[in-house]
């Protein structure tokens, strides 16, 4: 077509009113141009070299309370299972193994449905639509569980369970989605940051969860000092510590709640919007609305709908289909991506949930072992102070440590080197267990302390950070939903298959004579970690088109000799 058969079209869309040095008018920055590809490259360029500013930390803080709720919620099971059992089995005052094991298990059954079925939803009808609804499971299951109770008909075991499983639903949506979300809003510069920002929320969680642990703890001491031991909490007692598990599970849904709202209201990603939707006005007009603090943009029906029956004829990216997702994955260089992202996912799991098998050892080495205490409340306070120490201890610093230097060294650096470190750690740990434990109980503290710090300081960030990047925008939310799923089948087989392999032969004198064998198990999975790394590509300062094979090159005659956006050369045409 001609520049004077084109010239009439660019003329009739008209230009806006708006604009100053705090608020930048995107819409007639892109008005004149007809093509729908150059509108998304140019509409996109612009989120991608945007300066770090509110509207980052905005979304940040809304994606970062879920997985800090998250976190809250997965990691009160232990303290949960340890109040159920000086409440409902009060002779031993504790749970039936079968029992504590299936509490803890029903979580991660619901997480990998979630991760699922969150993750297509969101590619299928969107990310806004889908984000809130999580959430809203989230808190309808907490309070649900908190107001459970036992009756002749229904075990409180199988009403927890049930609650758990589906509070684990509203938690696996949470992992796709906010990855997703943050990636597609975020800059290019700093968007590992940001992703490691919000999944860094888990840390937090959990060091929250342990406070509200101790501060009931200190709140009943009085009645819980009446008792001699676990086992003997009764009468008032025992109505003490059914109020501690029921408060400290239903303040998981205050943070839940407070975010609830900020969610419901995000904008859709201006990516979904120009990549699946094909809506090219809405999307331009929601860049402008993100980057200004709004809501979402209001562009002009008529010429919204102009332009999006343009693009469904015109757009270059190709659109989602069952028989397209077979077509993309089964090109090799795909395949082995999403095996990558999903493998690395599954042999971190298998080990870091295992690694909880060490607690209790770790507890006694610090001073805050459970064994020997005189009543009720030296038992959950030595049980709270410790797990508040092992998470200050490695697991908080190693969070942050990767946001800092997440895009800078990059994240396969970081989950390769990660991997390497603990594989190197669970063998001695393995290895020389025994030797350790008999000779060297701060040396056992020390590897402990190491392994947290290396575990979130290396794979257990990244494997969330890049499924959230190196996919196309049309399968992004169902390939890291395949990822975080595998990871969380990991967590179940680490906790549920090779973690019970501590107890064979166990005697009263060595109850986990096989627990040297099952670290050196955990030390092959790390090993396995290395091979799957080396599938994923390093995707540090590169933008998500140029990382799923989607870039397209700015035309020549909006781009300089660098190929980089020419911003006065735009205003002045429009």
């Amino acid at each position: 077509m001609s520049s004077e058969d084109s010239a009439p079209k660019q003329a009739t869309v008209a230009k806006t009113s708006g604009g100053n040095a705090a608020y930048h008018n995107f819409h007639n920055d892109f008005v004149h141009i007809a093509d729908p590809n150059e509108r998304r490259r140019l509409a996109l360029a612009e989120i991608d070299k945007a300066p770090f500013g509110w509207y980052h930390v905005r979304a940040v803080i809304v994606a970062g309370i879920g997985f800090f709720t998250d976190s809250y919620d997965i990691f009160a099971v232990s303290l949960l299972t340890t109040m159920l059992g000086i409440v409902y089995n009060p002779t031993v005052g504790t749970l039936p193994t079968s029992s504590d094991s299936a509490i803890k298990l029903s979580t991660s059954a619901g997480t990998v449905i979630g991760q699922l079925l969150f993750g297509w939803l969101a590619d299928r009808v969107g990310r806004k639509k889908m984000y809130g609804i999580e959430l809203i499971i989230i808190i309808f299951a907490t309070f649900g569980q908190a107001l459970s109770s036992n009756s002749p008909s229904m075990d409180i075991v199988g009403l927890i369970i049930f609650w758990r499983v589906l509070m684990g639903v509203g938690i696996g949506g949470d992992y796709p989605l906010s990855s997703i979300i943050t990636s597609e809003f975020a800059t290019t510069k700093w968007r590992g940051a940001m992703m490691g920002a919000v999944f860094a929320m888990q840390g937090i969680g959990q060091l929250v969860c342990a406070f509200v642990m101790l501060f009931v703890t200190l709140g009943f001491k009085e009645q819980l000092e009446q008792s001699q031991g676990i086992s003997s909490c009764t009468g008032y007692c025992s109505i003490a510590v059914d109020k501690m598990w029921r408060t400290l599970i239903g303040f998981g849904a205050v943070p839940a709640c407070i975010a609830l709202y900020y969610r419901l209201t995000i904008p859709e990603t201006p990516r979904y919007t120009f990549d699946v939707g094909r809506d090219v006005e809405k999307a331009a007009d929601d860049v402008k609305a993100y980057m200004s603090g709004k809501h979402e943009g209001n562009p002009d029906e008529v010429t919204r709908i102009q332009a999006r029956a343009a693009a469904e004829s015109q757009m270059k990216v190709p659109q989602a289909s069952w028989s397209d997702f077979c077509r993309h994955y089964a090109k090799p260089k795909n395949g082995l991506l999403l095996f990558g992202t999903a493998g690395s996912w599954f042999m971190l799991d298998v080990a870091y949930y295992g690694l909880s098998l060490n607690n209790a050892t770790i507890l006694s080495v610090i001073g805050y072992s459970t064994s020997g205490v005189h009543n009720a409340y030296q038992y959950l306070y030595n049980t709270a102070v410790g797990n508040l120490i092992i998470v200050l201890a490695g697991a908080v610093p190693g969070y942050w440590v990767t946001v800092a230097t997440v895009d800078t060294l990059g994240r396969k650096t970081i989950q390769m080197g990660g991997f390497i470190i603990l594989t190197i750690l669970f063998i001695v740990m393995g290895f020389a267990y025994n030797y350790i434990k008999a000779h060297s109980q701060s040396g056992l503290l020390a590897i402990y302390v190491l392994a947290q710090f290396f575990f979130n300081f290396g794979p257990n960030s990244t494997t969330f950070i890049v499924p959230g990047e190196v996919f196309p925008t049309r399968y992004r939310s169902t390939s890291h939903g395949i990822s975080a799923a595998s990871g969380k089948i990991g967590s179940i087989i680490g906790q549920g298959a090779i973690a019970t392999l501590r107890t064979r032969g166990a005697t009263a004198e060595n109850p986990a004579p096989w627990m040297d064998h099952v670290l050196e198990i955990y030390a092959l999975f790390m090993l396995l970690g290395c091979v799957t790394t080396f599938f994923i590509p390093e995707t540090k300062r590169k933008t998500l088109e140029e990382l799923c094979g989607e870039d397209q090159p700015l035309p020549s005659s909006h781009a300089n000799g660098n190929g980089v956006l020419d911003e006065a050369n735009i205003e002045q045409k429009a």
